[in-house]
């Protein structure tokens, strides 16, 4: 199977500013970045290659190279595929079993999984993921980490129209303009689901850059008015943005969850959960802080939180 020719016309389709922008995040190939970062031990693994995959965004290939790499420290033979894509690209090929391990996010993936779910905190988003995961997919322990999507506005634009929560976009008397990758248009969190939730009308302008500097610069030179990026990018504080509150839960909690195959046993699965038990939303902004600031490549990241961590064996 070769998912590379599978998701090239996708692919071709994005806007190339996104691999600009992410360059200096990672090597340009994932695979050679990762392929020396853990030699194995004589630990577990019956021979079977696990695939380990990511989103293509910085700090989601980071989270799949600390899976990797302590795996590999536990004797077990892994394959990368990481930078695949938005979750439209990558879920079909994790439900199919082709990929066997992927850093998720709780609430996202349960409004995929879920028709319209109620539940908005953590420990009850995680619950009912479990319980809507497709058969033959595990949903590992969820890390305290969160890296949701968030509203954001400068904050030149919260100042002047005196908003600091989404609620506040009601009354504002200019016409806005939401930015964000494609596939937002048409998520929950997208233009619908907030004139749905909170009774505002935007426009929507697409910036394929997963909320990373087209995004910021955007916003910046009044391009659009608000936009969509995760709370543990570090360019939220070093641009003086404003994380607009939700009051209203349009934003389900998205705490960091590896979803696995039955391919991954429970000892593979033992050394996962102990890599999202110490994976806090302090660590994983350091871990981001790494990638954006020193363009470090996301094996050495890893390679260096695991050994710090003592989950290297």
């Amino acid at each position: 199977m070769n998912r590379t020719f599978r998701r090239a016309g996708t692919a071709l389709a994005m806007i190339g500013a996104a691999g600009l922008v992410l360059a200096g995040c990672a090597s340009a190939d994932p695979l050679e970045e990762g392929g020396d970062s853990a030699a194995p031990s004589s630990g577990g693994g019956d021979g079977t290659t696990l695939v380990v995959g990511s989103q293509d965004y910085y700090s989601n290939e980071i989270i799949a190279e600390l899976y990797a790499q302590a795996l590999e420290a536990g004797g077990y033979t892994i394959e990368r595929d990481l930078r695949i894509g938005q979750r439209e690209i990558y879920l079909p090929e994790i439900e199919s079993g082709a990929i066997d391990l992927f850093p998720e996010y709780t609430g996202p993936l349960l409004q995929v999984w879920a028709d319209e779910p109620a539940e908005r905190l953590s420990d009850e988003v995680y619950d009912a993921l479990v319980e809507a995961a497709p058969e033959g997919i595990t949903i590992l322990d969820q890390a305290p980490a969160t890296d949701q999507d968030s509203y954001v506005v400068t904050r030149e634009f919260s100042e002047e129209y005196g908003v600091t929560s989404i609620a506040d976009l009601a009354d504002v008397d200019v016409p806005l303009t939401m930015g964000a990758n494609s596939e937002a248009e048409s998520r929950p969190n997208g233009p619908q689901g907030l004139a749905d939730t909170y009774g505002v009308e935007v426009g929507f302008t697409p910036i394929e850059d997963g909320g990373g500097p087209l995004t910021i610069r955007a916003l910046q030179d009044g391009d659009v008015q608000l936009a969509i990026v995760y709370t543990g990018d570090p360019s939220i504080a070093k641009n003086d943005l404003v994380v607009l509150e939700d009051p209203e839960g349009l934003f389900l909690a998205s705490n960091v969850v590896p979803v696995a195959s039955d391919k991954v046993d429970e000892e593979a699965q033992a050394i996962v959960n102990e890599v999202s038990a110490a994976l806090t939303s302090e660590e994983l902004l350091a871990l981001n802080g790494r990638s954006v600031d020193e363009q470090a490549p996301a094996a050495d990241i890893a390679a260096d939180w695991l050994e710090e961590q003592g989950l290297l064996g």
